[in-house]
């Protein structure tokens, strides 16, 4: 009589949160530096916006799916390509993919974009609200960010508006960075050393 013995081989994956965070934070604050007029231009944001915003994100995404956490993947792997496609979007402005798609941009289907990531990043602040504080306080100015872009961009009180997209931005940069540092600092000591809040508990308890 012949016995069979199953081996089961778990294989484990760190809490990539900390280099999507820390993607996420590099770039908002690269990007919002433009929009409140510290820096000009977008030419030195794209590097930013491809391999922090896009690159860092998506392989933050690819890890947490790993942890079956549907949360994580489909955030970071939303905004990791939404980067790319902003970067897209600048480089066709730019003309790097000639004059004739240059002429053809229309600024206001850029604007169409950010309501549709409103409307995402609306449902994900509520999902935020289960995992901890620091995070959905993210949400909640990334919310902000996207109704000042859409606004801005569609020509809705494009000073204010815009303004409100700049502070929003350079606020989930800074969130970010400490979001990032949070999960590196905590994971590595074994401790709260930054805490993030727990979460509101109203849909798990």
């Amino acid at each position: 009589m012949n016995s069979h013995n199953t081996q089961q081989v778990k294989i484990t994956t760190a809490d990539p949160s900390a280099l999507g965070l820390f993607g996420l934070a590099m770039v908002t604050l690269v990007a919002s530096s433009q929009k409140l007029g510290l820096t000009d231009g977008v030419s030195f944001i794209l590097p930013w916006a491809f391999f922090l915003g896009g690159l860092a994100q998506l392989f933050a995404c690819v890890q947490d799916a790993k942890h079956n956490n549907i949360f994580g993947t489909t955030a970071f792997g939303a905004f990791g390509l939404f980067w790319f496609s902003v970067g897209m979007s600048w480089l066709i402005q730019l003309g790097a993919f000639g004059e004739e798609l240059a002429a053809n941009a229309d600024p206001k289907q850029l604007g169409v974009a950010f309501i549709g990531y409103l409307i995402f990043s609306v449902y994900m602040t509520i999902g935020a609200m289960e995992t901890h504080k620091v995070l959905f306080f993210i949400f909640v100015f990334i919310d902000f960010l996207f109704i000042g872009l859409s606004l801005s961009t569609l020509g809705v009180m494009p000073e204010a508006t815009h303004m409100l997209a700049a502070v929003s931005e350079l606020i989930i940069a800074l969130l970010s960075f400490y979001g990032s540092a949070a999960v590196v600092l905590n994971t590595h000591f074994g401790q709260v050393v930054l805490p993030i809040g727990k979460p509101f508990g109203l849909f798990k308890k």
